[in-house]
């Protein structure tokens, strides 16, 4: 078994493990921790305190904490922030001035101070070597451009999401996971674009959530304008409650007069959903 203890970075909701410094050490939930990553030393923020893993659990060798936080390791962190608007200030100024197709969306200092790494998008290859000695003589620290994607630009500067809460991305989601039209389709949601996309205009991370759920749901729906059998007789499907399991169906009397009904699914006979016809495989590919 294996001693862990869970920290987070800034701008990330993925939880890292890092070995104590001391096993007989406490770590209280939201302390200030100094530890070394790949990037670097970085400050980091307890989430859970020590507790022990399998070691099959865990992928790498875990690397220790440095230390707890110090008032001046607390100070460093702040000066670092109050840095960040004059940074992004300069950079966007002579971005506008060198004529660069790109937009700068954040920036970050290195915990040592040696670094500061920009973020921004672009359609295509920037080449920004001119910006980067701009930047370094400005600030006579180690420059480093990042190029993101949309969905990343929308995890690094978060928001409010059509559901009302903080973006998934930017709070609770440590990866983005794979997202196709075929989930939306699985929970019969209407393919509006306005409807199913995030901040990012890509589709929502949330149709990942319960896709294994209406996944194997609808297989057994029938599908909504198809021909089914009930016992009233036969009819046409309007709509499907895909967690009570109810279609609602339209059945032509023979007077010519038209009855809605719901029948629960087992009460109906109708030809099996193929879990992807040839269109749903072509939209199934198209990853957001």
């Amino acid at each position: 078994m294996a001693k862990i203890i869970g920290i987070k970075f800034k701008n990330t909701a993925k939880v890292y493990y890092f070995a104590p410094a001391d096993e007989n050490e406490v770590y209280e939930e939201k302390t200030g921790v100094v530890v070394e990553t790949a990037k670097g030393v970085e400050y980091g923020t307890v989430v859970f305190g020590m507790k022990e893993i399998p070691d099959s659990e865990l992928t790498h060798p875990l690397k220790p904490i440095i230390r707890k936080a110090t008032e001046k390791d607390e100070k460093t962190v702040k000066e670092n922030e109050k840095k960040i608007p004059e940074a992004m200030e300069f950079a966007a100024e002579k971005i506008k001035e060198l004529n660069l197709d790109m937009k700068l969306i954040g920036c970050e200092y290195a915990f040592d101070g040696k670094k500061i790494v920009f973020y921004f998008t672009a359609d295509g290859r920037i080449d920004f070597r001119e910006l980067v000695k701009v930047l370094a003589a400005k600030f006579h620290l180690r420059i480093e451009l990042r190029q993101v994607g949309i969905r990343d630009e929308t995890k690094l500067l978060g928001g409010i999401a059509p559901c009302g809460r903080t973006c998934c991305c930017s709070s609770c989601m440590p990866d983005f996971g794979k997202v196709t039209i075929k989930m939306a389709k699985n929970q019969g949601l209407h393919l509006n674009p306005g409807k199913i996309s995030g901040l990012c205009g890509r589709l929502m991370c949330c149709l990942e959530y319960e896709n294994d759920y209406y996944a194997e749901v609808y297989k057994k729906m029938p599908k909504v304008g198809g021909a089914v059998g009930t016992p009233e007789g036969n009819g046409v499907v309007i709509s499907n409650d895909m967690l009570k399991l109810i279609s609602k169906v339209k059945i032509s009397k023979s007077d010519g007069s038209e009855v809605y009904k719901d029948f629960p699914v087992d009460r109906l006979s109708f030809k099996k959903n193929k879990e992807e016809d040839e269109d749903d495989k072509e939209n199934n590919e198209q990853e957001q």
